[in-house]
């Protein structure tokens, strides 16, 4: 069977940032539901769209294609006084935008009585190396496709 939409994909993938840094190991297979319904990244779908199992390719998402470039917008500074307790220097902390967004910043730095947030996923703004494999292809059951989304590593019902 060949990946169109609405087929569910179950694939690996190690994927590498610009720097050659491991982001995913590869070991877990993922199961998505193909034809943009926003389960997996653009640039994935892209590149397996027609293809069948046992495919593999290795892919270069520009950060259109992966996780976005940048937007400085979304980086801001609070209060510590305004901060809750116990968050990090690497956290993440829900929030709202200026434009009242749920939003999830993470904490770049504390310097003294001032917090500073970045709302930008920490891949956005970088190009991906992805080495995919195809490991299995099925046609998307009714329920899934009125979900939007996969169920189960190999599509047990629950």
């Amino acid at each position: 069977m060949n990946i169109t939409k609405d087929t569910v994909v179950t694939l690996s993938f190690r994927a590498t940032d610009a720097h050659g840094r491991l982001l995913e190991d590869g070991k877990t297979p993922r199961s998505y539901l193909h034809g943009g319904y926003g389960n997996t990244l653009p640039g994935i779908e892209k590149a397996l769209e027609g293809q069948a199992a046992g495919y593999q390719a290795t892919v270069t998402l520009p950060p259109d294609d992966a996780f976005g470039e940048r937007d400085e917008s979304l980086v801001t500074t609070i209060a510590r006084s305004d901060f809750p307790p116990g968050v990090k220097v690497g956290g993440q902390l829900q929030g709202t935008d200026d434009q009242g967004r749920q939003a999830v910043f993470n904490v770049v730095k504390i310097k003294g009585p001032v917090v500073h947030l970045d709302g930008n996923h920490p891949l956005a703004g970088q190009t991906l190396t992805l080495q995919l494999k195809v490991l299995e292809v099925r046609a998307a059951s009714a329920e899934e496709i009125a979900h939007g989304h996969a169920h189960g590593a190999h599509g047990h019902q629950h």
